[in-house]
């Protein structure tokens, strides 16, 4: 490096914790449209928000985000996530009811156990994308500012993450 000249640094922040887990009930459609069985997973989650350092000195307060992500996996935590933006899997909230239908396939639900996602698949992808976005709003709301760049990754089997980043331009 020549004199005068400085570095370009960037910084970035990972939280990855024993207890961001939650267990959940789901089924995903693949190859076009064949409906996977009902079935759960314990799910892992981490986040990482990539920023410049802020008047303290770091990218995000490290309390913030861990009490922020909690609170998103504890909403998701013994639920059953369903889908409500699938092109061919209905979800119809009928009073203290969700019925679900896919084809000649149907499931009711107590409404109080299901977590409605505006998604259009329960994959993990999906799922990290969701919590992603509830993240960076509740971020602003706590910090007061909106992460540029967070990574959201959702572990659904002890290896097998879908990973999500999320950049404002």
């Amino acid at each position: 490096m020549r004199e005068g000249e400085q570095m370009n640094e960037q910084y970035h922040v990972r939280i990855e914790k024993e207890r961001l887990v939650f267990s959940a009930a789901h089924f995903i459609t693949y190859d076009g449209d064949v409906c996977e069985p009902l079935h759960g997973h314990n799910y892992h989650v981490a986040a990482e928000v990539q920023g410049p350092l802020d008047e303290n000195h770091y990218v995000v307060d490290f309390i913030a985000l861990r009490d922020a992500l909690q609170e998103l996996v504890d909403r998701l935590d013994h639920c059953m996530l369903l889908p409500t933006e699938h092109a061919t899997i209905r979800v119809i909230e009928e009073g203290a009811e969700v019925t679900v239908t896919h084809g000649n396939r149907r499931w009711v639900f107590p409404r109080q156990d299901c977590v409605l996602l505006p998604v259009p698949n329960t994959t993990a992808e999906q799922l990290a994308r969701h919590i992603g976005s509830q993240l960076l709003d509740a971020l602003q709301q706590r910090t007061g500012s909106r992460p540029k760049h967070v990574s959201i990754a959702v572990d659904e089997c002890d290896g097998q993450w879908g990973v999500c980043e999320m950049a404002d331009e």
